[in-house]
């Protein structure tokens, strides 16, 4: 534990969220390090959010849109890493809606193009097996994955 002043938490929590769009959750992670009463530390997220350093719904928006894009997750990976944040369920609804889900599935198709050049297999059907549990591990439901095989054209694998 580190002994802070509540003056230089402020300017540490601000800094902290200046750098990158944090939650709640996060910023608490941080301040638990600290000896700050539990008083201080309410006081020290309402001025956060008042001062617009933490936006639960900026962040949300922002998380969904980070992992859909860049790390190629599905809905219910993201769903499952923003409720481990403890996330609202009403935010995590409303930062989905403004996923883009035809180019979710392109992103779908191209990763499951790219790791079959990758995977080898006995046959065509532990080859796809594999394939979908790499899908299922990014967070993409088996209905969309059944859709990229028949838009990829491997319909015809077991």
């Amino acid at each position: 534990m580190i002994k802070i002043t509540y003056n230089q938490a402020i300017k540490q929590l601000a800094a902290y969220c200046s750098r990158a769009e944090r939650c709640v959750q996060d910023v608490k992670t941080k301040m638990s390090r600290w000896e700050l009463v539990p008083e201080e530390q309410e006081k020290l997220l309402q001025y956060l959010q008042k001062e617009n350093f933490l936006d639960e719904a900026r962040y949300c928006r922002a998380f969904v849109h980070d992992k859909s894009r860049y790390n190629a997750w599905g809905v219910y990976k993201i769903t499952y890493k923003l409720k481990k944040k403890r996330i609202s369920e009403a935010l995590i609804r409303e930062a989905l809606q403004g996923l883009d889900t035809e180019a979710n599935r392109e992103q779908l198709q191209r990763i499951l193009q790219q790791k079959s050049q990758a995977i080898k297999g006995k046959d065509a059907w532990e080859v796809r097996q594999k394939l979908i549990r790499f899908a299922t591990g990014r967070g993409f439901a088996l209905e969309e994955i059944d859709e990229a095989f028949i838009r990829l054209g491997c319909s015809n694998l077991p």
